[in-house]
């Protein structure tokens, strides 16, 4: 069983939006924090979001601050990534992963879902 599924990817314009979801079983994420990671093609896997437990602080990579946010509703179990104004430098398999705080390393990160394709092209 994957531990967290992501959902919500597409294609979409230039300048469009999307909202991901991340939505996880087998575990509650009320205690963890949630960060989003992408990896495109030729690219290293990237952390552009996290948010930490309990309302706690967000985070985000230069490239997509401003455009992306993050939510979270534990009562649902899910954490979201509204992306507005994409691009197509956007274009990416974007995953989630939980960890006991955003401060960590992407390594310290765990229960990775199989991914959701977001491709940003006219």
């Amino acid at each position: 069983e994957v531990p967290v599924v992501e959902s919500g990817g597409t294609l979409v314009q230039p300048g469009g939006s999307l909202r991901l979801s991340c939505a996880a079983s087998g575990f509650t994420v009320d205690h963890l924090s949630i960060g989003w990671f992408r990896l495109a093609p030729g690219k290293e896997r990237e952390g552009i979001s996290c948010i930490d437990s309990s309302g706690g602080p967000t985070y985000y990579a230069d490239s997509v601050k401003g455009r992306f946010t993050i939510s979270r509703d534990d009562a649902a179990n899910t954490v979201y990534l509204q992306m507005n104004s994409l691009k197509p430098e956007d274009t990416a398999v974007y995953y989630c992963a939980a960890a006991r705080g955003c401060h960590y390393q992407m390594i310290d990160f765990h229960s990775w879902g199989q991914g959701t394709q977001v491709t940003v092209s006219s």
